[in-house]
């Protein structure tokens, strides 16, 4: 098993991080990102980070269950409500782009992607926008199923990140099939509250979004990191973490089957 160290230059200048999607895992990975910026700051980094959350869907009712939304918000763009809320109360200069993630275009001026969609094919949109000439470091997917899911951190083959054999690999490689669109459901949005918490606990996107911004954290103030995700079950009651190592990663790769 071995360990992961961070860009050096990450340390040294604004982090610039993009959340895609703001549902119930979104909306709790964008309310967690300040306090990580304020205990970026308290370390002694020079700028912290600048958030852009993007997602293209408005409120509605049902969203009221197990997003941070109000009823009297249905009808406004979650993101620009979202970060709007954030930088009120934290005083941030953060952006929000009320649309969703298209296109093929490479992404650049932005080092780290937090995936935090409930789609294949809006995973695969992550995976075509952040590989080849993009110059994103990181991409954080979070994805679960009613009662668990995984956070994993990888470096998307592309401009900056090289094959090399202790690159962190991506759910996209991990996991092919979190990229195969044509396992996707429906996409219909539930029809009623019961339904909503009836598809997902609770608390599974919180716990989720918690660790994986704990990694984050982790990475940033350590500069390394033996583990770059896991995996929870909140039914057990059990979680396991995915360690730096490419003998586990060959493995994963012969078996597994990765929440949407």
């Amino acid at each position: 098993m071995g360990t992961h160290s961070i860009y050096p230059e990450l340390l040294r200048r604004r982090v610039r991080v993009l959340v895609v999607g703001c549902g119930a895992t979104g909306s709790a990975v964008a309310g967690g990102l300040p306090h990580l910026h304020q205990a970026l700051i308290a370390y002694g980094h020079p700028e912290g980070l600048h958030v852009t959350v993007m997602d293209g869907d408005l409120i509605s009712p049902t969203n009221c269950v197990r997003q941070p939304f109000s009823r009297f918000e249905s009808g406004h763009h979650k993101a620009l409500v979202l970060v709007n809320r954030l930088n009120l109360f934290w005083n941030l200069g953060w952006e929000a782009l009320p649309e969703h993630l298209t296109g093929k275009e490479p992404l650049d001026r932005i080092d780290v992607v937090i995936g935090c969609v409930d789609t294949r094919a809006s995973r695969a949109v992550i995976q075509d926008r952040t590989g080849g000439s993009s110059t994103v470091a990181y991409v954080l997917d979070i994805g679960n199923t009613s009662d668990s899911g995984q956070f994993i951190l990888g470096e998307p083959l592309n401009q900056v990140n090289r094959p090399s054999r202790t690159r962190l690999r991506s759910v996209f490689e991990l996991y092919p099939e979190s990229v195969d669109a044509s396992l996707d459901d429906d996409g219909l949005p539930s029809c009623s509250a019961a339904e909503a918490i009836e598809k997902q606990s609770p608390f599974v996107n919180q716990v989720l979004a918690q660790h994986a911004l704990a990694l984050l954290a982790r990475l940033f103030r350590y500069g390394n990191i033996s583990y770059h995700g896991g995996f929870i079950n909140l039914q057990d009651g059990c979680g396991g973490r995915l360690p730096v190592d490419p003998g586990v990663w060959r493995q994963i790769r012969r078996r597994s089957v990765v929440a949407a």
